[in-house]
């Protein structure tokens, strides 16, 4: 018996994130950590994220120092487990460390160990090992005869200054399941690239680069600016995901944009009257509140805005109508812009939907919320006016169809009952994937959403 170390891997705790931040460890070699107790803080795309161990011991080695970016799969910690298996059966150690441990089989005394069908966990990777396959059966029914193994030959020791070898002709290119389908979004074919990535792998500035057209001509490096005159941020985490998927969407789904002004002087009565409800005195009723109600009763009226497009792997596309509304409210935080979902909002009253709006805005903020918050939407509020922005135009958020902005509310002269008048009035601006959503239906929906803003009470009519 000798002792254990089991490594603990960098899982995909989202739905096919592929890399993380190691932020902050919360346990150093020699601590003492049990099952499920937190041992690190992880940053993705998507969500600062704390992982438990899964493992009983004291902790060996930190494999990844904080600020560092790791890909799933890639063994991070180390935990001695005390006595366990012998050390054959301890996990198999990266494949560069142990090339040169590993005898052949034809030395004398050597015998193929036996291969073991090992689990593939999500996010782990696959361990080594074999699958045994079924012997096959003859015509009669009866076991055929397994074929003679081939005689063992030694590896001959690599030529000095031999070129790396090259990927067959009908490869698959190197590539990242996120950057496949920002490729197949732009209609660039992987194979025409070359990969600037690790081990030759298309990142998405390849894609872009490609995408752009021919290369230019090399650019001269700018001189470094003199000390404290500039500040240099890596783009990672949040920003990273927030770049790529804008540019994703910018490029890949044809965007237009209509606006409305809108008189929300009723609206902002209303708000004053709900804050005097006592359904109402533990949340926070703003008017944002009403813009999300007025966007889900719009919803219901017009279905087709709460759709995806999505295209079939024989080059076919569908739209996909969602009979639910996962409500998108973008916030901004310190790590930059996270989109928290309300799901199903369609089926929140009002004050259970001012409850999830303050929630959800809290958690972002926070830092708390989980990947399964940032995911699956399926329209989105953008409230601009809280910077005091009147309009813009919004990007949609990648799988949907349409996003909504909000400005800001002021005091503007307004025609109102035949008679010039000062008026509390917003801007609303709605950007729609026109692939799905047409000039006219874009137009109703919006014009819905402002006049349930002009006048509330037809959220009851309508709703």
């Amino acid at each position: 018996m000798v002792t254990a170390v089991k490594q603990f891997k960098l899982p995909d705790v989202g739905e096919g994130l592929t890399e993380a931040e190691i932020v902050k460890w919360h346990v150093q070699p020699g601590d003492t950590v049990e099952v499920n107790q937190t041992i690190v803080e992880i940053e993705t795309a998507k969500a600062i994220v704390e992982l438990p161990c899964p493992f009983e011991g004291v902790v060996a080695e930190l494999l990844v120092e904080e600020g560092r970016t790791v890909d799933v799969g890639v063994p991070i910690i180390s935990v001695d487990t005390g006595e366990g298996e012998p050390a054959e059966s301890q996990p198999a150690q990266p494949a560069a460390l142990k090339q040169d441990m590993i005898p052949t089989i034809d030395e004398p005394g050597m015998t193929a160990p036996e291969p073991k069908r090992q689990p593939v966990l999500v996010g782990y990777g696959v361990k080594e090992g074999a699958t045994k396959r079924r012997p096959r059966k003859g015509a009669n029914g009866a076991e055929a005869p397994a074929p003679a193994p081939a005689a063992p030959v030694s590896a001959p020791a690599p030529a000095p200054s031999a070129p790396a070898p090259t990927a067959p002709r009908n490869a698959l290119p190197l590539a990242k399941p996120p950057v496949r389908k920002m490729a197949k979004d732009l209609g660039v074919d992987l194979a025409t690239i070359t990969g600037t990535g690790p081990q030759g792998s298309i990142t998405r500035d390849d894609i872009l680069a490609a995408r752009s057209g021919p290369a230019q001509a090399p650019r001269v490096a700018p001189q470094a600016a003199p000390a404290g005159r500039e500040e240099r941020i890596l783009v990672k985490g949040v920003r990273k995901a927030t770049a790529a998927a804008m540019t994703g969407s910018a490029f890949s789904a044809p965007h237009v944009t209509e606006f409305l002004q809108v008189d929300v002087t009723r609206t902002m009565e209303t708000v004053k009257r709900l804050r005097e409800l006592p359904e109402f005195a533990d949340v926070k009723v703003s008017p944002l509140l009403l813009v999300a109600r007025a966007l889900l009763t719009a919803v219901a009226r017009h279905p087709m805005a709460n759709a995806a497009w999505a295209d079939l792997p024989d080059g076919s596309a569908e739209i996909v109508v969602k009979r639910y509304v996962n409500l998108g409210i973008a916030a901004a935080t310190e790590r930059g812009l996270l989109v928290p979902k309300i799901k199903d909002a369609q089926d929140l009253s009002l004050p259970g939907l001012a409850r999830a709006l303050t929630e959800l805005a809290e958690k972002a903020r926070a830092g708390r919320a989980s990947p399964a918050d940032l995911s699956d939407g399926t329209i989105t509020i953008t409230n601009v006016g809280v910077f005091g922005v009147d309009t813009g135009t919004p990007i949609i958020t990648p799988g949907e169809a349409a996003i909504l902005a909000f400005g800001q509310i002021r005091d503007m002269p307004w025609v109102h009952e035949g008679e010039l008048a000062i008026r509390k009035v917003t801007t609303l601006a709605l950007s729609f994937d026109h692939r799905i959503i047409d000039g006219e239906l874009g137009s109703k929906v919006l014009k819905d959403v402002g006049a349930m803003l002009e006048d509330p009470i037809r959220m009851l009519a309508w709703g």
